[in-house]
């Protein structure tokens, strides 16, 4: 990473990128607890599944936080221990809550299960789709003038969990309008797939050794790309 010439700016850019990783683990955090309580207490598993993918992706966050403060004083953009540790944490977390939310969906599926309600899940993924696509849109826009491939890949993660808020707000107004309660069981195996897809990637990114591939692509692809470069 080239820092020379620019010093303040650069400095100016990384204090931003530092502030949105930090603004992504608190809000994931808050999202979560919201998501999992309401999710819990209406008995809707595709909101509750939503919420325990956010307590995952704030270890990522974490993970993400700690980078900017490496690249910020060294340029290394490939992980450190620490930062691969998060990567395998994160893709446990992933694998676990995928089968955890697809055997738990099969079975509301086959019993008919209902929820209750699905209105807070309506109004968390409509304040999380504004939120993830301004973080995205701001987390992308500093990564081109750092060209920091690294906060890009953070960007396109931020754009899968805006992914995941659409899965949620089809599958809560799905229901409200219809009552179906296959819509909460389907919508749950969707965010479940969205689950094992982010822990792959993160699996891929530990063994890589880098952070340059983006959430749903392919590591090797991306590698390939770099090396014809």
């Amino acid at each position: 990473m080239i820092t020379v010439g620019f010093p303040k700016q650069y400095n100016k850019l990384y204090t931003r990128a530092s502030t949105l990783a930090l603004f992504t683990i608190a809000y994931n955090t808050i999202e979560g607890l919201a998501s999992v309580f309401f999710g819990f207490k209406d008995e809707s598993l595709t909101l509750f599944g939503f919420g325990v993918d956010s307590f995952v992706e704030v270890v990522s966050g974490v993970g993400i936080w700690h980078m900017v403060q490496r690249i910020r004083h060294n340029g290394e953009e490939s992980p450190d221990r620490f930062e691969q540790t998060a990567l395998k944490i994160t893709g446990s977390g992933f694998y676990i809550l995928t089968i955890g939310l697809s055997i738990t969906a099969a079975i509301n599926l086959y019993q008919g299960h209902k929820p209750e309600t699905t209105f807070w899940g309506i109004v968390i993924s409509i304040i999380a789709i504004v939120v993830m696509w301004l973080l995205a849109h701001y987390k992308e826009k500093v990564g081109q003038e750092l060209g920091s491939q690294a906060i890009l890949s953070d960007a396109a993660c931020t754009r899968v969990c805006l992914q995941l808020s659409v899965v949620l707000l089809i599958a809560s107004a799905g229901y409200e309008l219809t009552h179906i309660g296959g819509i909460d069981s389907v919508g749950t195996f969707v965010i479940a797939w969205i689950c094992y897809r982010e822990g792959r990637e993160a699996f891929e990114k530990a063994k890589a050794k880098s952070f340059a591939c983006t959430c749903g692509g392919s590591c090797e692809a991306n590698e390939n790309q770099q090396t014809t470069e």
